[in-house]
């Protein structure tokens, strides 16, 4: 939707990072530098119908009454509304004419779409940040691990392509439903156990290896306070080898410290370089990105 009105005089703007379960809202000047932000539980699920505005103006009444430019699951089908995804490849350039006006002064991020059949909301503006902000190259892997893993491949800037891996709900469903719940109460840290499961995810086959699991603890070949991390090790190996890392690979990970540890010795195993980013500053960067390229239009 075109943007309408004089955006120049707006020094500052309202950037709300607003997922499923949770949201980040940053107050940033023109600059991009951020003035105030706080983290709450009203992610989209908390929200009722027909609730979003009045949460935005709840946080213009909170923080100022500033443009808001919001992005993630609120422009999803359970969000406020259904933006259409954006197809790749796409650059800042693009995910800026594409922004949807949901609401006067109040603009949704569309998603990206990836034409082997995949999708995104909300991570295409770190990935875009991350390179903006110089801490990724122009043309480079990145890694978004978490309970759906997005790897992306940047192309002069932009997002050329990219795959997602359940990866973090596999293990969350093993651990709570399946077969091997009552084996993997134990720590997931990077350490012997860990690293077997990503020596063993080389085997193509991962269910067999996932069974193993369970009669490696029953057997006694393995102590029982270890099959959780042999477990995710094996899910997490498969994951960075589906991904290609291979010998000399330059991986960026957009991850917390748990999960940024875990594949960075993955990605290790398996020849590669993993190299940590910070993804609240990639997100701020790649936000301030996009309202810029609209706002100086």
């Amino acid at each position: 939707m075109p943007i309408g009105g004089d955006l120049t005089v707006n020094d500052r703007f309202l950037a709300i990072d607003w997922g499923t379960t949770n949201r980040r809202v940053y107050l940033l000047d023109r600059a991009g530098s951020v003035l105030e932000t706080f983290r709450d539980d009203r992610g989209v699920l908390a929200v009722g119908p027909g609730g979003f505005a009045d949460e935005v103006a709840a946080i213009r009444a909170r923080m100022g009454d500033w443009p808001v430019v919001a992005a993630g699951m609120v422009g999803s089908q359970r969000g406020w509304a259904l933006v259409p995804y954006l197809p790749c490849p796409a650059g800042a350039d693009q995910i800026a004419g594409a922004l949807h006006e949901v609401a006067p002064r109040t603009w949704i991020v569309p998603g990206l779409s990836d034409p082997r059949g995949d999708v995104m909301r909300g991570e295409e503006v770190q990935l875009l940040g991350a390179v903006h902000a110089g801490l990724a190259p122009a043309d480079a892997l990145l890694c978004q691990p978490g309970t759906h893993c997005k790897w992306a491949r940047m192309v002069d800037g932009a997002v050329a392509s990219f795959s997602t891996s359940m990866t973090g709900e596999m293990f969350a469903l093993l651990k709570q439903h399946s077969l091997l719940a009552e084996f993997l109460g134990g720590p997931v840290a990077d350490g012997p156990a860990f690293r077997a499961g990503v020596a063993a995810s080389a085997d193509p086959a991962l269910l067999t290896a996932l069974f193993g699991v369970r009669a490696a603890a029953l057997l006694g070949l393995r102590a029982v306070e270890d099959s959780a991390a042999h477990a995710s090790g094996l899910l997490i190996g498969s994951d960075v080898r589906g991904a290609g890392v291979t010998a000399g690979s330059d991986v960026y990970l957009l991850a917390d410290p748990m999960l940024g540890a875990l594949y960075t010795a993955a990605i290790a195993q398996c020849g590669g370089r993993a190299h940590l980013v910070d993804s609240h500053a990639a997100f701020v960067a790649g936000i301030a990105q996009i309202w810029s390229l609209v706002r100086d239009r």
